[in-house]
Order: C-alpha cells, then structure tokens, then sequence
C-alpha cells in the first residue's frame, strides 16, 4: 500500500442533507467566483477560447479541500472529472486537482472508533496485535489503515465514513439540482440517466461485503497468473463497512511516469493493465470499472501489478460482449457498415439518424481506434490522440450532435477502457493493442 497520507489532518464528515448541500454549493461557489458564471457556461459548453480553464491554485486548492472535507458521492464525481485534466486545466491546477484521486481529509479518531465499535464489537482494538491509527491512504468512501491481527496477519482495513452510505442518494439529488439550475449543462441533456448510474454504482461501491464477493470472484477468474496479484479477503473481520485484506506493497502506478523510471517497465506496466482490461471483457466478463490510478500498485522486484480496489465490478452480459467483437472488428478494419450497425444497436447512434450526424459518430470511432490498427506496439508518449479524440468528441457533445442515448451498462465500459488509455498515455508507454486484441476479434475460442 502506498504511504503518503501521514501529514493529513482529520475533519469530521458532514452527514446531515443541509450540511453536505453547504459544502457543496461552498465549493461551486469557489468555482463561479474562479471562472465567473459566463466562463463556467462557457467552459461547460466548450466554447473556443485559450483551450485552457483559468482557475488560481488558490482557488482550486479551496474547491478540492471542500469536496474532499465532503467525501462520499460528491468527492467520487470529483475524482472523475479529474481522472487526467492536463489538457484542460493549467498545469498548476491540474495538479492541485488531481489531489481528488488519492486523498480525502481523514475522519477523526472519535468517529473512526465509533464505526470500528458499532461493526467489531465494543472490545474491537482486541482482535488486533497492531493498529496504526493513522490512514495510509483516505478516498471518497473510506480511509485505510495498517493492522496486525492478533494471530499475525499484516492486513489493509478499508474503513468507511460515517453517513457515506446514508447520503449517497441526497448528495446525488443535490448535484441534479446544481446541475438543473445553474445552467451547467447543455441544452437538452438529461443528466438523470448518469445520476442513476452513479447512484446505482455508489450504493454498490458502499457495501463492502459485496467488494468482498466480487473481489473473490474476479481472483477466481484470474486464476494463477506471477504478474497479477490480488490481497485475500478476511471474512472474519469484515463487515458492511469494514473491509480486511492481505497488506501489501508496491509503488501506484502512475507514479511510474516520474523521470527515471525505464522505458521497458513503463511499457510492461501499461501492457500488463492493457492485456487485463481486454481479459476481463471478452474472458472473465467481469470488469473491475474503477481507473483510478491508486487502486494499481507496480511492485518492481517482482515486476508485478498489484490490484486493490473492486467496488465497482460488474459482470458483463454475453450479448455485450459481442457486440464488442463486432463493433473492434469493424473499427479495425474500417468495415463502415458493420460499424454503424454495431453502433445503432449499442445506441450510439439512432436508427435513421441524418448521413451527416452518422459519418461524424464513425469519424469519431475511427479516430479513437488508432492504435488497434497500428501494426506493433502503439507509441502512446508520442501520439496526440487523446487530444484529438477529447476536443472532436467535446464539440460533439456540446454541438448536439449526439441525439441517441448509449446502452446504460456502456457507460462503465467506456470507463474503464478510458481509464486504460490515459495511464498508456501518462506513462508514454509503447504497447501493442494490435496484437494483444486481434486474437479476441479472430479467434472462436477467446469466446470463453
């Protein structure tokens, strides 16, 4: 596990409804002040300017410090607007906001004893030979900690906030309501299917008996593999909020981007979480969906990846899965007919949608699979793909131009396979898409 939360300082979580809407509308207001309300539409609605969103270090400093105080559901969304903001934001700000991927304020020892109390029992510090009380690491849901059983088991403890679960629903209704009348949001989007979706997934995400079963069943379907490492769970010490695993070590991996690191163990890191993913589509049919770089560590004496978090798995359907094949199949060898139809049928794309709309959308899909038609590794430290597929897909977006809503359980492909992409590029690795994907495409027998 990766130690870098020493010099924290803890902060009660709000967990009242008007309490967390307070820090919430604290934090926008943090935000309008930055940009103005003007510059805030504008940059929603991507309009042409500098390309870069000018927000002071100061100001964005305030802005994550209070969606980090919040934690919870407000927090996740943050982290997801900052999964790599390097080509939006200046490279101060971005920094500054990236913070969201891997800390939140810790809660006080008085409410971490609280929890512990009400799950493990009044005489919980007991079951332990150790505990640091001192997190070595605080998310959106919960913070970890060091512990030794009291048998000698190193373990991580993953210890949920207080209230997280409670208020997964009101702090969602709150970020509708923002998003309803602020006018953040382009016209005609409804932003209700993507709030069902993160409430759907959030609640999931909050039961850490759940993490426990699926992380469970994903090392079921990895099997034995020296490259891939996951911690046991400990069911005698986990409950609905606390979660007990093996501890163990490593470096996250995209800190394997800092200078000085290899290109050969940059390349092999990217590969490896490139060779996963596509496992996990097309042979588990079981995605943990969550990018966040933190939850990979690089354990480099034994040149492995180390797995961590996997509250937000889920299981793909068989149909999906194949239209998958069809849909890589038909992108890398520009088969434009077959790619619509996959298109229309993933709800990409409306059936009859005007030739205009349609040759954009396959533009688009075209562009984004540049590198599974690149024969050889795919030097992603040298290409300007991502720049080109965000600011197309970004004017697209905000031009209108996409008229039909995706199949819901897309959405946290889309994720994870962005995810993917973003660590080959921070990690200016070379990796060979072709070769790793043309067996899921051609082969009867990758349909496991």
């Amino acid at each position: 596990m990766p130690d870098d939360h020493r010099d924290q300082r803890s902060n009660a979580v709000p967990s009242s409804r008007l309490g967390r809407l307070y820090h919430l509308g604290r934090a926008s207001g943090d935000l309008a002040l930055g940009l103005g309300w003007q510059g805030l539409r504008e940059m929603v609605r991507g309009s042409e300017g500098s390309g870069q969103i000018e927000i002071s270090p100061a100001q964005a400093k305030r802005i994550t410090e209070r969606l980090g105080h919040m934690r919870g559901a407000v927090m996740k969304m943050g982290q997801l607007m900052s999964m790599d903001g390097s080509d939006v934001l200046s490279p101060e700000v971005a920094e500054i906001m990236g913070a969201l991927r891997h800390e939140a304020d810790p809660m006080p020892l008085s409410q971490l004893d609280s929890v512990m109390r009400r799950e493990l029992g009044k005489g919980w510090q007991k079951q332990f030979q150790e505990f640091d009380f001192t997190p070595i690491a605080a998310a959106s849901i919960g913070q970890v900690h060091r512990a030794v059983a009291a048998d000698g088991r190193e373990l991580a403890l993953k210890i949920q906030f207080p209230g997280v679960r409670e208020s997964i629903d009101s702090d969602l209704n709150n970020l509708g309501f923002l998003f309803r009348h602020t006018g953040m949001m382009p016209d005609g989007v409804d932003v209700e299917p993507l709030l069902e979706e993160g409430r759907r997934q959030l609640h999931q995400e909050a039961d850490y008996e759940a993490e426990a079963d699926a992380l469970e069943a994903y090392s079921a379907a990895l099997g034995d593999d020296p490259e891939l490492r996951l911690p046991r769970v400990h069911r005698d010490l986990t409950t609905q909020r606390v979660l007990a695993m093996d501890f163990v070590h490593g470096t996250p991996v995209d800190q394997l981007a800092e200078q000085g690191t290899p290109q050969a163990v940059r390349d092999h890191a990217a590969t490896l979480l490139s060779r996963l993913s596509l496992r996990e589509l097309f042979e588990f049919r079981l995605i943990q969906t969550d990018p966040n770089f933190s939850n990979f560590l690089y354990d480099a004496q034994r040149g492995c990846l180390m797995l961590l978090d996997f509250g937000a798995t889920h299981s793909v359907r068989p149909e999906l899965v194949d239209l998958y094949r069809r849909m890589g199949r038909a992108a890398r060898d520009r088969d434009q007919d077959e790619l619509r139809a996959t298109c229309e049928a993933m709800g990409y794309l409306r059936p009859g949608a005007p030739e205009a709309e349609a040759r954009d959308m396959l533009d688009l899909l075209e562009m984004t699979s540049e590198p599974l038609r690149h024969v050889g590794p795919y030097d992603f430290g040298a290409s300007d793909l991502f720049e080109r597929v965000y600011h197309r897909g970004r004017a697209m977006f905000f031009g209108n131009q996409f008229s039909s809503t995706p199949v819901t359980d897309t959405l946290f492909l889309h994720r994870k396979f962005m995810g993917t992409f973003m660590l080959c590029r921070r990690l200016r690795a070379r990796v060979d898409i072709n070769g790793i994907l043309t067996p899921y495409l051609d082969d009867p027998a990758a349909r496991a």
